[in-house]
């Protein structure tokens, strides 16, 4: 492995301040004023979004949001995720369709390191209601039994197409599926075609958190997207920022949600192969490219993978850069995106570790 060592710092005071988002995994600069803003709650996160364009653009992707979080909310009855989790078959919509196939092509990619049959798991630990609790090791071997993308049965697209009353996928009797490791990337994206379809050359859109870059600023230079620390102690919030043009930005790590019992602390991100919180030697994953549904499912992916596996993963794809942070307190950078990403003063001890192919 190459790896090229290489010390930056963000200078506080450098470029304009940066402006915290309190609920998600990085955090956006604030943006010229001449930007048009909505902001709205949705898909359990606060999103905000900033074009150069007309106010009924950002209503229209309002209504979009709220249109894919009523199809694929794993706790609404309504949604057609709960229907599938009911019925164990269900037609679905081209978005949840196309969301569904994507984050299974992403399961089958990353060896089932991803995977949305973990539900049922997820559920268990409490991440999904907030009645945390540690199951037993005989609880979670069972709830494992059931977990396997490989059982999910997607119907072919002209099957499908034929009849409408066809089903679109079939799952297991005892299987539950949830897309919210993939949906607010496919989300992001959905959103960045939709406003340059209609004209926009200048935008940021933060679900929570997920960053997608529409061009760059009004002035012409490329948008400050700060990474979130994942070390509860840190006192600005904020590892390191990377410019970026035209691309998704979305960092998965433990502290996005958790508990902690007994003096250790448990996260939402689970392990397939053991039903546990992930305990990779990584804490912050940060995935950067041009799909967002693949940057979003390829950081919880590789979160659970390691440093190790990641690294051998990204030498494979020519599609996304990355940042991984370690529980060691060592940054590493992907080549494609080292001259971008700066320290900030607060990490300014820590040296960057650059990856090359």
């Amino acid at each position: 492995m190459f790896v090229f060592l290489k010390k930056r710092l963000l200078l506080i005071g450098e470029s304009v301040a940066l402006a915290i988002i309190l609920l998600g995994c990085s955090f956006v600069e604030n943006t010229v004023q001449t930007m048009k803003t909505s902001t709205i709650f949705a898909m359990d996160t606060v999103m905000e979004l900033e074009i150069a364009g007309d106010d009924e653009l950002l209503s229209e992707a309002e209504e979009k949001i709220r249109d894919l979080e009523k199809k694929l909310s794993v706790t609404d009855e309504g949604s057609e995720i709960s229907a599938l989790n009911h019925d164990k078959a269900a037609h679905l919509s081209s978005d949840t369709k196309n969301i569904m196939s994507g984050a299974l092509s992403i399961c089958a990619e990353t060896d089932g390191a991803l995977d949305i049959s973990i539900y049922p798991v997820l559920k268990e630990w409490g991440f999904t209601t907030g009645e945390y609790k540690v199951p037993d090791d005989t609880r979670i071997t069972e709830l494992l039994k059931e977990v396997d993308y490989n059982k999910i049965n997607m119907v072919s697209g002209e099957e499908d197409k034929e009849n409408k009353n066809d089903i679109s996928v079939q799952i297991p009797e005892n299987m539950e599926v949830d897309l919210g490791s993939v949906v607010k990337g496919y989300t992001s994206t959905m959103l960045y075609d939709f406003f340059t379809e209609n004209g926009v050359k200048s935008g940021l859109i933060n679900l929570g958190g997920n960053v997608q870059c529409i061009g760059n600023k009004l002035n012409g230079e490329m948008w400050n997207i700060a990474i979130k620390s994942p070390y509860l102690d840190s006192k600005t919030g904020i590892i390191g920022v990377l410019k970026a043009s035209d691309e998704a930005v979305i960092t998965s790590g433990g502290y996005e949600r958790y508990f902690e019992e007994n003096g250790k602390i448990y996260h939402h991100i689970i392990d397939p192969s053991t039903g546990k919180p992930a305990e990779s030697g990584l804490v912050s994953v940060t995935i950067v490219g041009k799909d967002g549904l693949k940057c979003d499912g390829y950081s919880t992916a590789l979160y659970i993978k390691g440093l190790d596996s990641a690294i051998s993963f990204w030498r494979e794809r020519d599609d996304f850069e990355a940042v991984f942070v370690t529980s060691d307190g060592n940054v590493y950078v992907t080549e494609g995106i080292s001259d971008r990403f700066l320290l900030s003063s607060e990490y300014a001890q820590k040296t960057i570790k650059i990856i090359s192919k």
